[in-house]
């Protein structure tokens, strides 16, 4: 890792600006300086301005400081650099920029769709129809963003073709399961092995029983990573409504996932709140910090509303282990045989 070059800082968060690295490499002499009210505040929270490959510190007072490294001689491009390229008409890094996405695009088109293959379908519509409109691209939304937005599209389009098989379409369990069994390896496993494949399948089970509205939200927002607004952006729907929807998914999926965690939660309590939503709000920034309080005061008398929480916590966990699958490779040389061919009729 290249020096960095800030004052004295308590907390360091990576974060991604390519404007401070020159088209040779080089990095730029700029220092920024902000102000924050946390010490606390993810990467994410960052102004966008901020977010493209600094190291960002926060003293003990609030102030940000934001300074340029040299990167290491085997730094990749970053994702703008990239994009800028690909705008300006560089079809290779155009390739390269949308191989990034084949494995996140690949993952949430299995788990919001069911199918392999129609999600192996759909994630070569998707990056195709994204070389389409790279050059048309404004950047006003995160690219992941705009990315899951298309495969969400393809997704639903995909559904709507299948129609009259609504089994099929409503109930993902079967296929998930046979996901699970595909990518398995079919050999002895060690007995850990086996307990994490057996634990991942109950967790597509669960996901795949989830109704589409809710499933696309815990997707976005808990396997992807995406944050609320981004997630509303890809829904089309308020933060308010992505909230909502989110909020029901993880308390359906901890309902359905309690068996599996060997929790025996018995009856609350008439004093008992709703745990499971005041969590996830809790994770959503929602709570009051005497809300809150009161929220720690109540679990550490209530081990059903503790028990609770903790299966909250292992589905979130669960959520955001999801592996990303291999894409396989005749599905790569695929992809790249059609966007060469797509380079050559634009």
């Amino acid at each position: 890792m290249g020096a960095v070059t800030s004052g004295r800082a308590c907390e360091c968060y990576p974060a991604r600006i390519s404007a401070t690295f020159d088209r040779a490499g080089g990095a730029q002499a700029a220092l920024l300086v902000g102000h924050v009210t946390t010490s606390k505040l993810p990467p994410r929270a960052l102004p966008d301005r901020l977010r493209r490959g600094l190291f960002v510190r926060v003293d003990s007072g609030g102030t940000l400081a934001c300074a340029a490294v040299t990167p290491p001689d085997d730094a990749q491009p970053s994702d703008e650099v990239l994009l800028d390229a690909a705008r300006a008409g560089d079809r290779a890094a155009v390739e390269r920029l949308l191989e990034r996405f084949q494995r996140p695009i690949l993952r949430f088109g299995i788990k919001l769709c069911g199918n392999p293959e129609d999600a192996r379908e759909i994630l070569q519509e998707t990056l195709l129809a994204a070389a389409r409109g790279l050059p048309d691209f404004r950047g006003e939304a995160a690219l992941s963003t705009w990315l899951y937005s298309i495969a969400r599209s393809f997704c639903i389009k995909r559904h709507r073709q299948r129609r009259f098989a609504p089994a099929h379409i409503e109930s993902l369990e079967a296929d998930a399961g046979r996901l699970a069994d595909r990518v398995a390896d079919p050999g002895p496993q060690p007995d850990d092995a086996v307990a994490a494949h057996e634990l991942a399948r109950q967790l597509d089970d669960a996901i795949g029983a989830l109704e589409p509205m809710y499933r696309e939200v815990l997707l976005l927002r808990d396997v992807e990573g995406l944050t609320a607004p981004e997630v509303a952006a890809v829904v089309g729907v308020g933060v308010d409504a992505v909230k909502s929807r989110l909020h029901r998914a993880r308390a359906m999926m901890r309902e359905r996932l309690a068996p599996v965690f060997g929790s025996d939660e018995g009856a609350p309590a008439d004093s008992c709140p709703d745990i499971v939503e005041l969590f996830s709000r809790d994770v959503e920034g929602e709570i009051t910090s005497d809300l809150c309080a009161k929220m720690e005061s109540h679990l550490a008398g209530c081990a059903r509303c503790t028990r609770r929480c903790d299966g909250m916590r292992r589905v979130l966990a669960m959520c955001t282990s999801a592996p990303l699958p291999t894409v396989p490779t005749e599905v790569q040389e695929a992809l790249r045989r059609a966007l060469r061919e797509q380079r050559h009729t634009l």
